[in-house]
């Protein structure tokens, strides 16, 4: 039989065989963004995961890292395993949707799509478990506290690829902006790493009336905040990406008080770790110099935090192939860029060959915005996706 009829026949196959639960699985997706749980208190979440995989035959183990969930389905005598990851945590942000489904836990909301994404899993993890067709081992891997870039890391400290092997290792995420069911896939660095600075201008304060009898540290602090800029601007490589944000300033209380300090807290990002070791440097050294020209004092706090995500090339082009096999080049981004935020599965990726997929979530509000609903419309092309993916990887 020709093989573009038997790769059709496949995907209509695949199509029928979720969409038969799919009203299911979007209402899984709607409890769980009903009940979010925060990074590490997943228990109702992975609780509900374990229950499902081992209603399909999986071979479950929980508490991993906690609240995290390996699932393993094994199939023929075929040696090669693949392992594919879901994110469960949620943010502290109170939701503004006014939805149906909208969170009944104050202050937190699933507001980055891990509902979804979680959703998208088991939904594929069904169908492989009663109609998949391939012979090998698979691992699901359900990840709890991805927000606080804590999860990935603790399931590795934890032995996660030495008690559940795998030889490569793939995670998607869904992306605002990019049309619904749509496909992106970048070879190389895809996210940039994150760190954290926190910095503390410490003067002399007094009377807003006698600024002569003080240290100011809201204009050593200004001074700062405008310098920091430079870092990008004249020390990085024009060709380098690199991001310096001050997202919080707290200093004084009253119009005519000059504090005794100031506290900012930074994130720098890059795609290369030349790059962030730059800005490890620059930043701290601006800090420090910056507030002595006022005749203060700066406290740094630099901590790293997870590093640029880097596909691998080969497991990224396998990647892109399932996509256009199954869906067609319609429905795969041909310039699909990297992106700036970052994303703990970068630990993963270090260990193991992989890749971090994207999938576009349409027309919705931006990733952490407290107006943010996962796409429903995309569980049914993203499950069929890690259904392929599997089929292809251990056919």
């Amino acid at each position: 039989m020709n093989m573009i009829v038997k790769d059709a026949q496949a995907g209509d196959a695949i199509e029928r065989g979720i969409g038969a639960y799919l009203d299911e699985i979007v209402a899984l997706r709607h409890d769980l963004h009903r009940h979010p749980e925060l990074s590490f208190h997943e228990h109702r979440t992975s609780g509900i995961v374990a229950s499902r995989l081992k209603s399909w035959g999986y071979e479950v183990e929980t508490g991993i890292a906690g609240t995290g969930v390996v699932a393993t389905l094994r199939r023929g005598e075929g040696s090669r395993r693949i392992g594919i990851r879901a994110d469960m945590d949620a943010l502290p942000i109170e939701e503004a949707t006014g939805l149906a489904h909208a969170s009944t836990n104050r202050g937190v909301m699933h507001a980055c799509g891990h509902d979804g994404h979680t959703a998208i899993l088991l939904a594929a993890a069904r169908y492989l478990a009663e109609a998949g067709r391939f012979d090998g081992t698979l691992r699901l891997i359900f990840q709890p506290a991805e927000e606080i870039g804590a999860g990935a890391r603790k399931m590795l400290s934890e032995g996660l690829f030495e008690r559940f092997p795998v030889d490569a290792v793939f995670g998607l995420h869904n992306w605002p902006g990019v049309p619904s069911g749509q496909f992106g896939f970048v070879a190389g660095p895809a996210m940039a790493s994150v760190d954290q600075c926190n910095i503390k201008i410490v003067g002399k304060g007094g009377h807003g009336a006698e600024p002569q009898l003080t240290v100011d540290p809201v204009l050593a602090t200004a001074s700062l905040i405008t310098a920091l800029q430079s870092v990008v601007s004249r020390n990085v490589d024009p060709q380098e990406m690199a991001v310096v944000t001050v997202g919080s300033i707290h200093g004084g209380s009253a119009s005519n008080v000059i504090p005794e300090s100031v506290v900012l807290k930074l994130t720098m990002r890059a795609f290369n770790e030349t790059t962030r070791g730059l800005l490890g440097e620059r930043v701290p050294a601006l800090a420090r110099a910056q507030a002595e020209s006022f005749g203060a004092t700066a406290e740094v706090d630099y901590r790293r935090g997870f590093p640029a995500l880097i596909n691998h090339r080969t497991e990224t082009d396998l990647a892109r192939s399932v996509a256009l096999e199954a869906f067609g080049a319609g429905q795969v981004v041909s310039d699909f860029k990297p992106r700036t935020a970052s994303e703990d599965f970068a630990f993963m990726l270090e260990e193991k060959a992989g890749s971090y997929l994207f999938v576009g979530n349409g027309d919705s509000a931006p990733l952490h915005s407290a107006n943010y609903d996962f796409n429903d419309a995309i569980i049914a092309p993203a499950a069929r996706y890690w259904v392929r993916l599997v089929e292809t990887f251990l056919a």
